[in-house]
């Protein structure tokens, strides 16, 4: 009896020690589409609106790898496709303020 449930105690463990493995790894994509989607905003704010929307693609890129269930994560994905549509119009001051509200969902992503 003892020895079945150290077996579950050390499959518990093993368990719970790879879950911040997971979630780093997402993590890192979430990280990647912040600066990215940063990129962005300073481009934006110098009036190129071709920059915005390329590194709102690739902020884009990374937010759909995250693979993370969150409604920020969802809404950041959102306003980046905003931030590609308008910036790719010419109309960088419209993807500017996608990609700063794409910044701020995304910050949000636990």
């Amino acid at each position: 009896m003892i020895s079945i449930r150290r077996g579950a105690v050390a499959i518990a463990a093993v368990a719970l020690l790879s879950l911040p493995l997971v979630a780093q790894a997402d993590n890192k994509h979430v990280t990647e589409a912040v600066e990215h989607a940063k990129a962005a905003v300073n481009h934006g704010k110098q009036g190129h609106a071709d920059a915005v929307s390329q590194h709102a693609e690739e902020a884009l890129k990374h937010a759909q790898a995250a693979g993370v269930k969150n409604p920020h994560l969802d809404e950041g994905i959102k306003e980046l496709k905003e931030a590609v549509t308008h910036g790719k119009a010419g109309h960088a001051d419209v993807a500017t303020q996608h990609a700063e509200a794409a910044v701020m969902h995304l910050s949000e992503v636990k």
